[in-house]
């Protein structure tokens, strides 16, 4: 019966209906109470509808993925960088799934409703001796992760927070080497200063969300996990050429 249950949660149809609820209540505060600049949507239009694998920096829990649903299926009813009148959530993209750490994705109505929606919850990888956090994904996240590319898009966050300039995590270095997905940096700014850090209560009004989508980056698949690592933080410009001056010794005493 669960897994019944799980198959049905993953149809077309109830997606369909989960976008348009999700969207509808988040489009005010995203395009009417807010400003959204979208650019480099032309990037998106001749991927395929599978193998893809979106990288971005993390502002919110759920305003960025949210974000990226609407423009995603504005992009599928021929826009090209604006969201204008939502009508294209009557037939919303729907083949988009995001990456989210478990404990943050636990407990709550809202979080159970985005699992629904589409999201792939992954553990973080513990060293049982020293009690910190491994930088990289439990292998049963991995596999989960590479099953959804194989008919779909992936949003991903290679930081695993929303914290700025925080390091990457090779597991996404890992997922690029072995699944060999097309994959799309995203740089977006704005969001933690309008919402909260759930994304989904208003914390400042008149904000510009800005959601820039480059061009597919151009990969070696045999480099070694750090220098892919690499690539993707500087694509999302959040390695530490990026930061701004004194942010590198704040992050090192964090």
């Amino acid at each position: 019966m669960k897994k019944w249950l799980e198959s049905l949660q993953q149809t077309k149809i109830v997606k369909s209906i989960l976008y348009f609820i999700v969207g509808v209540f988040s489009y005010p505060g995203l395009a009417i109470i807010n400003k959204l600049k979208i650019s480099g949507t032309e990037n998106l239009k001749n991927l395929p509808k599978k193998n893809v694998l979106f990288v971005s920096n993390h502002q919110t829990y759920f305003a960025d993925v949210i974000t990226f649903l609407h423009i995603f299926s504005a992009v599928k009813w021929g826009k090209q960088n604006r969201l204008g009148i939502p009508y294209y959530l009557l037939n919303p993209f729907t083949r988009a799934y995001f990456v989210a750490a478990e404990e943050t994705m636990k407990g709550t109505f809202i979080s159970r409703f985005f699992r629904m929606a589409g999201c792939i919850t992954v553990k973080r990888t513990w060293n049982k001796n020293s009690n910190e956090v491994r930088k990289g994904l439990n292998p049963g996240d991995t596999r989960n992760i590479a099953k959804a590319l194989e008919n779909n898009w992936i949003i991903t966050f290679p930081q695993g927070t929303t914290t700025p300039y925080a390091p990457g995590r090779k597991g996404a270095a890992f997922l690029i080497k072995h699944n060999k997905p097309i994959v799309v940096p995203v740089v977006i700014s704005g969001f933690n200063k309008a919402f909260n850090k759930t994304g989904l209560k208003l914390k400042k009004r008149g904000s510009v969300l800005s959601v820039k989508f480059k061009e597919p980056l151009q990969i070696n698949y045999e480099d070694d996990l750090s220098t892919i690592l690499q690539q993707v933080m500087d694509a999302i410009e959040q390695s530490k050429k990026f930061m701004p001056e004194g942010k590198h010794e704040e992050i090192s005493s964090n």
